[in-house]
C-alpha cells in the first residue's frame, strides 16, 4: 500500500475516534475493517466500538475516505440529507471533514440487494426499489446542491469512454472513419433520444450493488453522481443491471407498470417509453464497458471485466431491435465481439426472452 495511503488511513482513524467520542460519546477500536469498495477513488472501511467484542449487538459506523483531490463529499451529504427528509432511506451522516474527505456515515450493514436477489425474491425486492424510485423521481433539488443537467455534453463524454478504453486501449481496434460514422450517428440517435424524455433526479447507478436490504426497506447508497436526467434512465440501471439479469419479457412489464404510475411518463404512449428506456440503457452500457475496461487497464481493478460479456449482450439486443441501429449491431457483432472473444476473461453470454 503507498505511503500516501497508509498515511490517510491513520489520519481517518484517528478522526474517526476524536469524531465519535464527541459526537456519540463512543471510544472505538484501533484498527478500522476495510469494507468493499466501488468503481471511484473513495474507501470505506466499519468502524467497531470499543464494546464490540463483547456485545454481538455493538454499534458501528462506516468510514469514508474521499481524497479531495479526486472526489468532493459536498454532493453526497446534500443529496443524503435531503432525499431522507423526503422520505428516502439514506446514510446518516453523522460527520463530515470536507476540507480532508473524510465521512462518518450509518452503515446499512452488509446485505447488498444483488445477493438476496433470485426468482423467488425479486419480485418483491424490486416492488420496493421501483417505488423508492417514483419516490426519489419526485423530490425536490436540494437548495445547497443543485443537481448538474444530465446534458448532450455529459452524455456523449460518457460514450467516448468505449472507443477510448474498450475498442482501442482493450481490444487494440483502430477506428477508422467507417467506424467512426457509425459511433457518431450511434451517439446521435441515443443522445437525442435522452433529451426527448421528462428530466427527473437522477441516481445514476440506481441498481443491486448500490441498494442495501434493510429491516424497514432498502436503503439507497453511492448517489453522489446524481444529475437531473432522463425519466427512465434509473429505470434501465436496475432493469438492465450490470450484474444481474431478468428475462426480458419481465423486464418490459416491469417498465410499463411504471410507466402507468408515473406522473411524468405515464403521459406517454407504452412503445415511446420503450424506446427511451431501451436507448437510454444503450447509452449507458457503451459508457459501462468504457469505465469497466478502464478500471482494469488504468486502475488495475479486473473484477469487472467479468461483468462485460452481461453488458455487451445488452448493447447488442437493444441494436438488434431497432432498424434506425442495424448498422450498429452487425458491426458489433462482426468486428467487436470476436475480438473481446479473444480475451481470455470473456465468456460468450445470452439474454433470455422468457
Amino acid at each position: 500500500m503507498p505511503r500516501q495511503t497508509d498515511n490517510r488511513l491513520l489520519e481517518l482513524s484517528r478522526w474517526c475516534a476524536d469524531e465519535l467520542n464527541q459526537v456519540a460519546g463512543h471510544p472505538i477500536q484501533k484498527n478500522l475493517e476495510a469494507v468493499s469498495g466501488d468503481a471511484s477513488y473513495r474507501r470505506y472501511f466499519r468502524v467497531h466500538s470499543d464494546e464490540a467484542a463483547q456485545m454481538s449487538d455493538a454499534k458501528t459506523w462506516i468510514a469514508v475516505d474521499a481524497p479531495p483531490e479526486h472526489e468532493d463529499c459536498r454532493p453526497f451529504v446534500a443529496i443524503a440529507n435531503s432525499w431522507q427528509r423526503q422520505g428516502l432511506r439514506t446514510p446518516g451522516v453523522l460527520s463530515v471533514d470536507y476540507g480532508r474527505g473524510y465521512m462518518l456515515l450509518e452503515d446499512f450493514g452488509n446485505e447488498v440487494l444483488q445477493f438476496s436477489l433470485d426468482h423467488k425474491t425479486v419480485s418483491h425486492f424490486y416492488d420496493k426499489a421501483l417505488a423508492d424510485l417514483r419516490l426519489l423521481q419526485q423530490t425536490r433539488v436540494p437548495d445547497e446542491y443543485p443537481l448538474p443537467a444530465y446534458d448532450s455534453a455529459m452524455l456523449r463524454r460518457e460514450m467516448e469512454l468505449f472507443p477510448e478504453w474498450c475498442l482501442k486501449q482493450l481490444l487494440g481496434m483502430t477506428i477508422g472513419q467507417p467506424e467512426q460514422v457509425l459511433l457518431d450517428a450511434l451517439s446521435e440517435h441515443l443522445t437525442t433520444s435522452a433529451l426527448e424524455q421528462p428530466q427527473v433526479p437522477v441516481h445514476r447507478d440506481y441498481h443491486s450493488r448500490n441498494l442495501m436490504v434493510l429491516p424497514e426497506g432498502l436503503g439507497i447508497i453511492d448517489f453522489q453522481g446524481a444529475v437531473l436526467g432522463p425519466a427512465t434512465y434509473d429505470l434501465a440501471s436496475l432493469l438492465r443491471d450490470c450484474y444481474i439479469d431478468w428475462p426480458q419479457t419481465q423486464v418490459y412489464r416491469w417498465l410499463e407498470d411504471f410507466r402507468a404510475c408515473s406522473a411524468v411518463l405515464s403521459v406517454h404512449d407504452a412503445a415511446t417509453v420503450r424506446r427511451w428506456f431501451d436507448w437510454i440503457g444503450a447509452q449507458r452500457h457503451i459508457k459501462v464497458l468504457g469505465i469497466f475496461s478502464r478500471l482494469w487497464l488504468r486502475d488495475g481493478k479486473p473484477d469487472y471485466l467479468q461483468d462485460m460479456p452481461r453488458v455487451f449482450a445488452y448493447l447488442l439486443w437493444v441494436c438488434d431491435h431497432y432498424p434506425a441501429l442495424a448498422g450498429q449491431a452487425d458491426w458489433l457483432r462482426n468486428e467487436v465481439q470476436p475480438r473481446l472473444a479473444q480475451q481470455r476473461w470473456w465468456q460468450d453470454y445470452r439474454l433470455t426472452d422468457e
